[in-house]
């Protein structure tokens, strides 16, 4: 697959992050509880991962059970975000909830990329690398700004 694809692909997935938050807030403050609507969110993408998963396209290639516990940490910190973001996001708003996600992603992206934790590839912090990350930083702040 070409680089544009990927980079197309975690661009869609980057504009649905807010529309997430705003979306299941909305849920969790009809409905009276940010949990239920976090529990209904989950409900609904295992059912369209395993749809995916079941038109053969994705096969595991060794033991689920096998593989290192820490790996399953994933879905706990995705769980950790989806019920922050409907909890807080109400109060907060989306664009400052979503402003400091994107700073931790920003400074966890650069840290895993660092030292290629998680068998990630390395790609080491440079002056520059860093000044951009900086400037990206200062660019999602100055979008919130009043």
């Amino acid at each position: 697959m070409p680089t544009s694809t990927y980079a197309i692909t975690m661009l869609c997935a980057g504009i649905g992050i807010p529309i997430l938050a705003a979306l299941n807030a909305a849920l969790g403050g009809r409905i009276g509880s940010p949990v239920a609507a976090s529990v209904v969110l989950f409900a609904i993408a295992f059912l369209s991962a395993a749809s995916v998963y079941a038109t053969g396209m994705f096969k595991p290639s060794a033991s689920l059970l096998a593989q290192p516990k820490h790996l399953f940490l994933a879905g706990v910190l995705i769980a950790f975000y989806v019920l922050s973001i409907t909890f807080i996001a109400p109060k907060f708003g989306v664009g400052n909830a979503v402003f400091f996600v994107l700073l931790g992603q920003l400074i966890s992206a650069a840290i895993i990329d660092h030292f290629g934790l998680f068998g990630a590839k390395i790609n080491p912090l440079s002056i520059t690398r860093a000044g951009g990350i900086f400037l990206m930083a200062a660019g999602v702040y100055l979008t919130q700004q009043a």
